[in-house]
């Protein structure tokens, strides 16, 4: 009883660090996997047992470790069938003339680069047991693994998928990880029986025992498929069945003398790929394989990691020679063959930085050999290394090589001429007036839209000597926590992606006037940092303004905190926060005006919708204390008079009196459709440190409210619609 609570005890630790670690990296753009694996790491000798070795060995004793062998050896099994599962021949479908060249010169060249290294490190770091056949096979195929699935994450969160590197990464990862299994399979016969005589007979069962899993055993599976289809759920008892199938496949693997891990991948590969039926076993699966199992492993691989073993500078400098050799066979075999096969020298470069990547699946590859002892704890500690170094730098390298510009601009929707300022009859370009919305939720933030229609859009019938082109970009960022979660397999997020949308397309169809809709361009991406993204879009876009919808924080009360307060601190653009408090009416308006550059703001985009509809009132409160006052400024009153009759006799200016000047808002605002508020102090809405915002007014107000922030004076909102006055708007409040 005691080994079992400690072995509990472990779960818990694993777990809780896992979790923290992988948060850790992800914040700093690194996939989770590798914070996991650190976690793993940072408990077993070469951190905790280093700085507590007392504790450690109290913590983690020899009786149980055998324990979290089981358990991680389960998670594999049902790791390897998620991937299996996920192996879609959609990915097979790109450029695979290219792709088959490319990711056999991209295993040959690492294969023959580790094969060359095993010559150096077999007399030095070797067990004497252990041939030298089975310890360079083992090797070459080590250096030769791409991790596909940390790989086709970083191609989602990337948004690559649709592009021809995306496509052709995935194709070439898919036909790499295919021939790589078989060179590992090989190399775990060759490893068990000794020679390559001792192991035909392994390879031939295994030949044997793929085909009849991809004819026979493809066929009942087959008839699940047609089951479910009719069924339209997977029952437990179906799923059990399944399950059983796994690790009956995975046993038979086993005794055939490869490895277990195989079975469990080939019935993943055989299953039919039913979207909705692999959707909801990947779904099911997942959850407790990826946060309870998947950890104990990487502790159990942590536990055996011993980064005290190169102790003296001739090892580090091995330990460098392995990275370099894994790099470099990697990259220019890559990059060579892409070159040759026409596809240019970015893109080659940066499908060389992806086939790096190695992750999870090498850890699982390096267990495998030092289980297997074809690797001494020496090496598996040094390749460990070289895993993390590779996928590490993934990210990174491909920021450098290929932008996210770049990438926006290769995934950007087609907008048509008209909509995007090009003058048929004098064919010049005339940049449009752009609103970029960002949604979190379509089927909530219909009055988010139609607000940013109304400013952008002048009503059916008013018609302005100057109207430049206008469009609203609703933007939808779907944004993945989980690295091996199924939805961010490429497929499954462009499901999402199409039906997100979908939705707003429906969202779009429900806009009024409808003769509005056509200036209404969704854009929807997949993104791993919100805030960053939308302020890299805006960039990308030129957008004059974003206008983004107050959330409602689950740990907080502060509206303007989280991804809202990130955009108002970050964006390099005008931003506007809507807080919605329901009603659709814009027929009268109040801003607050104390003379700052959010202000001027506030007042700029009120006078838009002024100008935009005619049936559009505007009240200008100034609050004075102490009998003093205050009169708008000359540039302000310049701008007024240069507004037509028709709109400036809709405007009143209204000077009150008072000491609380946000109780004055808050009571002039009782009877209006819509208050527009810079973030200025005097209305309790300023940044304070770590660029929170206070919302006093945010709370308080009795209309709707939005609240701008102004990010620079040259920024014109209302030269589209009249040149003469946006020419006096840079100068307001100078």
């Amino acid at each position: 009883m005691h080994t079992i609570i400690l072995v509990l005890v472990e779960v818990l630790i694993v777990i809780g660090l896992s979790r923290l670690i992988g948060l850790a990296f992800r914040s700093i753009n690194q996939p989770l996997v590798i914070g996991e694996i650190v976690a793993g790491i940072m408990l077993g000798p070469s951190l905790f047992g280093w700085i507590a070795p007392h504790t450690a060995i109290t913590l983690f004793p020899p009786e149980t470790i055998p324990f979290l062998n089981v358990l991680s050896q389960v998670g594999l099994i049902f790791f390897m069938f998620l991937i299996g599962l996920e192996l879609n021949p959609k990915y097979l479908s790109g450029q695979l003339e290219v792709a088959i060249l490319t990711s056999h010169v991209s295993i040959l060249a690492p294969f023959s680069l580790g094969t060359l290294l095993a010559l150096l490190l077999y007399p030095l770091v070797s067990n004497a047991s252990v041939s030298f056949t089975t310890f360079a096979l083992f090797l070459g195929a080590a250096m030769s693994i791409t991790a596909f699935p940390v790989l086709a994450r970083i191609i989602t969160e990337n948004n690559l998928q649709g592009t021809r590197l995306g496509t052709l990464a995935l194709t070439c990862a898919a036909v790499d990880d295919a021939t790589a299994w078989c060179l590992l399979a090989v190399a775990i016969a060759v490893a068990r029986t000794g020679n390559f005589a001792g192991a035909v007979p392994t390879i031939i069962e295994s030949l044997v025992y793929i085909a009849f899993m991809l004819t026979v055993g493809r066929w009942f599976l087959q008839r699940l498929a047609t089951h479910y289809r009719r069924t339209g759920r997977l029952s437990q008892l179906v799923l059990a069945l399944i399950y059983m199938a796994v690790v009956a496949s995975a046993l038979i693997t086993e005794l055939i003398g490869i490895h277990l891990i195989f079975g469990a991948f080939l019935l993943g590969a055989a299953m039919p790929k039913n979207a909705d039926l692999v959707r909801e076993l990947a779904v099911k699966t997942e959850d407790f394989v990826l946060i309870f199992l998947l950890p104990i492993f990487f502790a159990y691989s942590g536990l055996r990691t011993q980064i005290g073993l190169l102790n003296r500078p001739e090892l580090w400098l091995l330990c460098a020679l392995v990275l370099v050799v894994a790099i470099a066979g990697k990259y220019i075999g890559t990059y060579v063959a892409a070159r040759v096969s026409g596809i240019n020298q970015r893109e080659a470069s940066a499908l060389g930085w992806l086939m790096n990547t190695r992750g999870l699946t090498e850890l699982i590859v390096l267990n495998i050999g030092l289980e297997l002892g074809v690797i001494s704890p020496l090496v598996f500690t040094m390749l460990v290394i070289m895993a993390l170094v590779t996928t590490f730098m993934t990210s990174p390298l491909l920021e450098w090589t290929y932008p996210k510009k770049l990438i926006m601009l290769d995934v950007v929707e087609p907008v048509l001429e008209a909509e995007a300022g090009i003058d048929a009859a004098s064919e010049t370009y005339t940049r449009p007036y752009r609103i970029l919305v960002p949604i979190a939720n379509p089927t909530t933030q219909r009055g988010l839209v139609q607000l940013a229609v109304a400013i952008a859009l002048p009503t059916t019938g008013i018609t302005l000597n100057h109207q430049q082109p206008a469009i609203v970009n609703p933007l939808s960022l779907i944004e993945f926590e989980e690295d091996y979660a199924f939805e961010s397999t490429p497929v499954e997020a462009d499901r999402l992606i199409a039906q997100r949308r979908q939705q707003l397309t429906e969202l779009i169809n429900t806009l009024e006037p409808p003769e509005t809709q056509s200036h209404v361009h969704p854009m929807v991406r997949i993104s791993s940092n919100v805030a960053r993204e939308t302020a890299q879009i805006a960039a990308l876009e030129q957008t004059d303004l974003i206008l983004v919808g107050w959330h409602r924080p689950a740990f907080s009360s502060n509206r303007l905190g989280g991804r809202v307060g990130q955009i108002l601190t970050n964006a390099p653009v005008d931003v506007a926060v809507f807080v919605d408090k329901g009603g659709e009416r814009l027929e009268s308006l109040l801003v607050p005006y104390s003379a700052n550059i959010h202000d001027d703001l506030a007042l700029i985009l009120a006078l838009r919708l002024l100008i935009n509809h005619e049936n559009c009132m505007l009240q200008i409160l100034q609050v004075v204390a102490n009998h003093a006052k205050e009169e708008l400024s000359y540039e302000l009153h310049t701008m007024m008079e240069q507004l037509p009759t028709s709109v400036r006799d809709r405007i009143d200016i209204k000077i009150v009196e008072s000491s609380e000047p946000i109780q004055a808002v808050v009571a002039a605002s009782e009877g209006v459709d819509l208050t527009i508020a810079g973030t200025s102090r005097t209305w309790g809405i300023e940044r304070q440190t770590l660029g929170r915002y206070t919302d006093q007014l945010a709370i308080q107000c009795r209309s709707s409210l939005l609240i701008t922030r102004r990010y620079s004076q040259l920024t014109s909102h209302l030269s589209s619609v009249l040149p003469d006055v946006g020419s006096q708007e840079s100068k307001v409040g100078m």
